[in-house]
């Protein structure tokens, strides 16, 4: 069924990604690496009005890791502490092997994201071959979990039609259309436009979110919030919370993005809002 709320209104689902695999506590003290600090911090945010979590798990040096019992830790964690939030893993590839992306899927979180192409980051290529868009797309048909389909360009929109139409993708599809970083979609308005009207040509019944690399956080989440879409936010993507300052946590920049959505005629969706939002099961 479509989603019919008119633009700017009805709830808004805040994604918080709370670590991501560049940011070190050199960076920001607030970053959470232990998965005792990211469930502590995850917690915080839901109850600063997150209800779904973006997780990258890090080794003890910092750096990305596939480690599947960390992943299940997390999530083990979160069901505790935050009753109903959806867990979202990354599949991203910065740090990680191909071949261990997907290695922690079985542990059937609700979602997990899914970039379907490759894109140049700034001192790396973004690699999403398709065979590794195939497997992971099928591991996540296997288990039930829902793909948010990650957009750094146009292309990748048109790959995820396709494999919607192919079946590879279970629909509603969820898009997260990723502004402000260098070499791929510059932080523009107008292009989140186009993108959200080629999206609703293609997929009437799709849900988005927008999320914002840096400086152009606040401005994707105040575009989202007044064109009906989804917000993200954390430090995975901005370890400030202005220029004068380093946020002081995830929920933090949840709380911001929460008291926007007064501004426009919004509010932070609610564990069942959002699982109703994105036809994920009602939390056990």
């Amino acid at each position: 069924m479509s989603d019919t709320r008119e633009p700017g209104t009805g709830p808004c689902i805040i994604t918080v990604a709370i670590t991501g695999s560049v940011p070190r506590k050199e960076d920001n003290p607030a970053v959470p690496i232990t998965v005792a600090e990211q469930i502590e911090s995850t917690q915080e945010a839901f109850e600063a009005g997150a209800t779904i979590v973006h997780v990258h798990v890090r080794d003890e040096q910092q750096r990305a890791s596939s480690d599947p019992e960390k992943f299940a830790a997390f999530q083990e964690g979160v069901h505790r502490h935050c009753p109903g939030m959806i867990v979202q893993f990354s599949t991203g590839g910065r740090g990680r092997a191909a071949d261990q992306r997907g290695a922690m899927l079985h542990h059937c979180p609700d979602m997990a994201s899914l970039a379907t192409g490759s894109v140049n980051f700034p001192n790396m290529i973004y690699e999403n071959p398709p065979e590794l868009i195939d497997t992971l797309a099928s591991d996540m048909l296997r288990y039930g979990i829902k793909p948010e389909v990650e957009i750094f360009d146009l292309a990748m929109l048109y790959a995820a039609a396709d494999m919607a139409t192919s079946g590879q993708l279970k629909t509603p599809l969820h898009v997260q259309f990723v502004f402000g970083l260098k070499n791929a979609l510059p932080p523009r308005r107008a292009i989140l436009e186009f993108e959200v009207a080629q999206l609703k040509a293609l997929l009437p019944d799709a849900t988005w979110t927008a999320a914002g690399i840096g400086r152009s956080q606040l401005d994707l989440n105040l575009w989202a919030l007044e064109m009906g879409g989804h917000c993200r936010t954390g430090l995975e993507d901005n370890i400030r919370f202005d220029k004068a300052r380093l946020a002081a946590s995830n929920a933090e920049l949840v709380a911001r993005v929460a008291a926007l959505c007064g501004y426009y005629g919004r509010h932070p969706a609610s564990v069942a809002e959002a699982r109703e939002i994105l036809k994920l099961p009602a939390a056990a």
